[in-house]
């Protein structure tokens, strides 16, 4: 079974294991992946990594362990700044910019708390995708089954982490890109309040929605790594679940749910109220102007046109074209229909603090579906963009909303992940972090009856 990173931690402190040698197995597995054709990584920084592990076994012999991160080997998403190093967000249109001349803050934060900083991991071109499909560097596979997505943006980060290749990913979250793979891959994701890390230093795709988490094995990996990223240590409390008040809505978040998404997410409730938590229905009709309110491209389209609009103009030939489209709607977009999705999207913050209100946290189906295969994807562009709405639809509510949310594995021993979301409002990101220990011991505890 794969090693949390506390589990790594407590080897590296017990002299089981050094970082050298964690940081050799897990490249060795890289190049092993990269030479039979998987697409988790574009690049490797293997000696570099292995000066820092060195540098971090050396501090260790002399008393000096920053965090329990110290050590242990993390992949990067491409479109961090890393110093010395290209930020391409897996775009061919970015692959010959200047190379950073600083690490993004995000990154700067895992050096000093003595992570081993891996490689540049795969995604979805700039992030906009929740499939995770790559025309230029190839697209990362569900490591379940070969002939399925992994899940976008954070496609590369996702397989790293579940093949052993890191123990920890960076990633980003615009409308579910953290918690897409990891509902895919069968890992535990946070994508937390957008201002409690900053992006300093990252590609951007929509300034209003992106987020900076972690994608791990566990949510204590998760914590630790949110605790570097953003300075707040919340600590390994997990609250009783008798009389707590979870909610969940059949609108919006729960039509159109594949039968093994929806028996996965009943039997997680079932088990819930079984431990004595209150499981309760409510209504969220509002939800449901979101498709219209986001009719014309949303504040995604909007903001990354912005961003592009010189690029494409440039090198539109090099992105992909798909990418390229979803970018180019917000070129319709005037001044008043953004300032109309700003207001639209602060009135239906309100209502969610009304709504959500008498919860400990709200539940849903991380994705409405299982990973679908590739080849009809990347055939078919009307299959192509149904597709990623449908992926993106639920982890997008959380974002629009400025709330914080985990995605933990909820599916039956042997079949294809199932991810739970766990979902609080702006600032709720330590309790949903302790309520997801909780849930995450429930969960994991049934499947060993």
């Amino acid at each position: 079974m794969t090693k949390t990173i506390r589990e790594l931690a407590a080897d590296l402190a017990a002299g089981r294991i050094t970082s050298v040698e964690l940081t050799q197995r897990m490249l060795a597995r890289a190049e092993a992946h990269q030479a039979q054709g998987g697409h988790a990584y574009v690049s490797l920084d293997g000696e570099q990594a292995l000066a820092e592990a060195r540098a971090s076994d050396a501090a260790r012999a002399a008393g000096l362990v920053p965090s329990p991160l110290a050590g242990v080997p993390i992949s990067i998403k491409d479109l961090f700044d890393v110093r010395g190093q290209v930020s391409s967000a897996a775009s061919l249109a970015l692959a010959d910019a200047p190379p950073a001349a600083a690490d993004a803050l995000a990154v700067a934060r895992l050096r000093a708390a003595g992570a081993i900083l891996l490689g540049r991991t795969n995604m979805s071109e700039f992030a906009f995708s929740g499939l995770g499909l790559n025309p230029h560097y190839g697209t990362p596979r569900n490591p379940h089954d070969r002939e399925r997505v992994a899940g976008g943006s954070t496609s590369g980060g996702a397989v790293t982490v579940a093949l052993a290749m890191a123990a920890g990913a960076l990633g980003t979250d615009t409308g579910g890109s953290i918690r897409i793979p990891s509902a895919f891959c069968g890992l535990t994701g946070f994508k937390p309040t957008a201002a409690s890390v900053s992006l300093a230093g990252t590609v951007p795709l929509s300034r209003s929605l992106d987020s900076v988490g972690p994608i791990a094995h566990s949510v204590d990996c998760c914590a630790m790594l949110y605790a570097a990223l953003s300075g707040h240590d919340i600590g390994a409390q997990a609250p009783a679940l008798k009389g707590l008040r979870f909610g969940f809505t059949l609108d919006y978040v729960g039509t159109h749910v594949a039968p093994q998404v929806q028996q996965a997410f009943d039997a997680a409730l079932d088990k819930l109220r079984q431990a004595g938590a209150l499981v309760e229905q409510f209504d969220f009709p509002e939800l449901l102007e979101l498709p219209t309110i986001n009719g014309g491209g949303g504040l995604v389209a909007a903001e990354a046109w912005h961003w592009h609009k010189v690029l494409l103009e440039e090198k539109g030939a090099q992105y992909d074209q798909r990418v390229a489209a979803r970018i180019r709607r917000g070129q319709q977009q005037g001044a008043a229909d953004y300032i109309d999705l700003l207001d639209a999207r602060a009135r239906l913050i309100a209502i969610a603090k009304q709504r959500l209100a008498p919860f400990d946290a709200w539940l849903m189906p991380s994705v409405a579906i299982l990973a679908p295969e590739v080849a009809p994807l990347e055939a078919d562009d009307a299959t192509f963009f149904a597709t990623n709405g449908l992926v993106l639809r639920n982890a997008s509510v959380i974002n629009f909303l400025d709330g914080c949310a985990l995605s933990l594995p909820c599916h039956a021993e042997g079949g294809l992940p199932v991810g739970l979301g766990i979902c609080g409002l702006a600032g709720a990101d330590d309790r949903v972090l302790q309520i997801g220990r909780a849930v995450e011991a429930l969960l994991r505890g049934s499947k060993k009856e």
